[in-house]
């Protein structure tokens, strides 16, 4: 049975998040929606506040250096985090759950580093015609003389840019299976400073502008054996592991920037008068209110049966995928409706409605498509039934 309650440390980690957050991250989003970057020395001192609270690796095992918080609580800092547009910025990144996989030299040389804050860590996965279907990826790494040689180039890694390396998903070679023949897949961490490594300039995009993405290219680039992370083809798996809780991530960002939405229209409704009453008399805008208020209900429910479910070692890929499926559709939803109940004065800068609003497109997009995680939830409703 899951109890609601929040534990007394879990309260002060949201009221302390939610203080820096208020106070410390939302003054600067003019001057990142104006700039798409914040000041070196701006970004510095809010990497070291957050590292101050905890919040910089609360997401990794305590046994391997981190915070060791449980997922719910992680969730809640994720939330509150996910209310400003600087929650993409360098200044509240968290390292990639996967770096918990780390061992021997990995440690040392990248996990360390990067739990004192001193690396800063990236993802690279998707390739221009490679996104879902990652084993399609072109990307390869073969073992010569006792080094990986890998070629290849990935496309959007968010942050490359203020990155010092990438954990890389690479082919490693095929395999006979039931269903044909596919690619192994392996993970290895790459240093942006090894040699044939280019960290290019990626797209303009309407969604994040506090998100940079990168291209990465790989020309003849040489590691050595132990950057490997796990056993050779063991990438599929270490992916799968690391991409339910970044879902609930995305989704509980989904949930925090609905909320503000909503708050927004809420009190828009409340003080505007138009016939000589407030418009929030009028069932046009009351009951979409009501409808908004009870989407964000249901999408905290289901984010927080997720986490708990991952504290008690039972969620399922069907689970994070619901949550991400639905939050991130949710906040489209609500964002369209928050614009609409303000009116014009929605579309304006004056208001983070617009911005929350472009942000909200790319939510269903990274970190698998709303048609993948329908894909994930019918696969998981009929395998067991032999269909």
């Amino acid at each position: 049975m899951i109890d609601f309650t929040l534990t007394d440390e879990q309260n002060m980690l949201v009221e302390m998040t939610c203080s820096f957050v208020e106070k410390e991250m939302v003054p600067h989003e003019d001057e990142l929606e104006r700039t798409n970057c914040l000041p070196k020395e701006l970004a510095h001192s809010l990497k070291e506040k957050s590292m101050e609270l905890g919040l910089h690796a609360c997401n990794l095992p305590a046994e391997v250096g981190g915070g060791g918080l449980d997922a719910v609580s992680v969730m809640l800092i994720e939330k509150e985090l996910g209310r400003t547009s600087l929650a993409l910025a360098e200044c509240a990144h968290r390292p990639l759950n996967i770096l918990a996989a780390c061992e021997g030299e990995q440690v040392t040389q990248f996990l360390k580093p990067t739990l004192a804050g001193e690396k800063r860590d990236c993802i690279a996965m998707t390739e221009p015609g490679a996104g879902s279907d990652l084993r399609s990826m072109r990307c390869k790494a073969e073992l010569q003389d006792g080094e990986w040689r890998i070629n290849g180039e990935k496309h959007f890694p968010s942050q490359a840019s203020v990155s010092d390396y990438c954990v890389l998903f690479a082919a490693t070679g095929e395999e006979e299976t039931s269903k044909g023949i596919k690619k192994r897949i392996s993970a290895f961490l790459v240093d942006f400073s090894d040699p044939g490594v280019e960290v290019a300039p990626g797209y303009r995009n309407v969604s994040h502008r506090a998100y940079t993405n990168n291209i990465l290219r790989f020309s003849d680039v040489r590691i050595p054996e132990w950057r490997m992370m796990g056993p050779e083809g063991d990438g599929f798996r270490l992916v799968n592991e690391w991409l339910g809780p970044t879902r609930l991530t995305v989704a509980a960002t989904c949930v925090a920037r609905a909320e503000r939405a909503y708050e927004i229209a809420l009190k828009y409704a409340s003080e505007r008068e138009q016939f000589g009453q407030k418009i929030g008399k009028f069932q046009g805008i009351s009951f979409p209110l009501a409808d908004m208020a009870t989407e964000i209900k249901l999408a905290n429910l289901m984010l927080l049966e997720a986490a708990w479910k991952i504290d008690q070692g039972t969620v399922t890929p069907e689970d994070c995928a619901m949550a991400k499926l639905y939050c991130s559709e949710m906040l489209a939803r609500v964002a369209d409706q928050a614009q609409q109940t303000v009116g014009g004065m929605g579309l304006m800068e004056e208001l983070p409605l617009e911005r929350i609003w472009r942000d909200a497109r790319i939510e269903r997009i990274w970190d698998g498509t709303s048609e993948i995680q329908r894909h994930i939830i019918s696969r998981g409703l009929l395998r067991p039934l032999g269909a």
